[in-house]
């Protein structure tokens, strides 16, 4: 009876440790540093606790893991109509975290179900109030009014969306082929602007260039003009200062001259220009002045010639 009794001990000590075991143990919860567990007790909230272990009281309570860090969900290709009734697929990207996991899970059930069908009737909102060129050129702003409406929306569930991102936004096949044709339009104006311009600059250049010559052609020519001017004053000082000498030496030649000779060399003047068939001659002195000079000189040859027999005759008796 006494080894009956120990063998059922011990299987009641076995039993009783195997309930205890399967009791405690899945209540013993290791959170890691990015989770938090809020727990409920007999269906009443009391906190989230975390990170590391925690301990629940079987049957009694109740732990749901929440996960703080940052997540995101996609919106696949909604079909948007902007504010000038154009159609276009947008996909999004949200990014959001948890930062109260108590309203996390009390207030919403599927937090991620809920921000999605926010996030689209948001998106189709925002963007039926602008037109098409806007929705396609101002990304950032429209990203910027989606994140502000679903955080103020979001809020309340302890959920803060922290980005919003458009991946893609895709108007229709006419909408895109006309883009197209714009986009050639436009990059051929800018090539015929920039080879105006290049033209033009290139006329500057070459106009710039011929006043340039033009400048230094005149430039050339006025010292040209100043060098020949000095050449000729210097040519005509030159030449004056040897008439001045040519006459210098004639005034100092004639000054020796007898006034026989100078008498002579009036009457050959007269005699060549006697030879002349002009009818009016000009003479370079008075004639008056002249026959005196000629009557003074025969005067003089007349009385030589009767005093030198007496020379002659005083020489002889001497």
């Amino acid at each position: 009876m006494d080894g009956m009794d120990t063998g059922t001990l011990m299987i009641l000590i076995v039993i009783v440790t195997f309930i205890f075991l399967a009791l405690i143990l899945p209540n013993i919860k290791i959170l890691k540093e990015y989770e938090r567990a809020v727990i409920f007790r007999l269906g009443r909230l009391l906190g989230a606790k975390g990170p590391g272990i925690i301990l629940l009281i079987p049957i009694i309570d109740r732990a749901v893991k929440v996960d703080l860090r940052e997540n995101y969900f996609e919106i696949r290709r909604q079909m948007c109509i902007t504010g000038d009734n154009a159609p276009v697929d947008v996909d999004v990207l949200f990014y959001y975290r948890v930062i109260n996991p108590e309203d996390s899970v009390v207030k919403i059930k599927d937090f991620r179900g809920a921000a999605i069908g926010i996030a689209q009737t948001t998106l189709r909102s925002v963007i039926g109030d602008i037109m098409l060129d806007d929705v396609l050129a101002k990304r950032e702003y429209i990203n910027t009014v989606l994140r502000d409406k679903l955080d103020e929306m979001t809020e309340r569930w302890g959920v803060k969306v922290t980005s919003v991102e458009i991946r893609e936004i895709l108007p229709p096949s006419r909408v895109q082929n006309a883009m197209v044709r714009q986009m050639e339009a436009e990059r051929v104006r800018r090539a015929m602007v920039i080879e105006a311009d290049g033209n033009k600059e290139a006329a500057i250049k070459v106009a710039e260039g011929d006043a340039r010559s033009e400048i230094l052609k005149a430039e050339g020519d006025r010292e040209a003009t100043i060098l020949e001017a000095e050449g000729i004053r210097q040519g005509s000082i030159l030449e004056a200062e040897g008439d001045a000498l040519a006459l210098e030496k004639i005034f100092q030649t004639v000054r020796n001259i007898e006034s026989k000779t100078l008498t002579l060399q009036y009457l050959k003047t007269l005699s060549a220009l006697g030879d002349d068939d002009q009818t009016r001659l000009i003479f370079p002195v008075d004639f008056s002045n002249l026959t005196e000079i000629l009557s003074e000189h025969i005067q003089k040859a007349s009385v030589e010639e009767e005093t030198r027999p007496q020379k002659k005759a005083k020489g002889k008796g001497v």
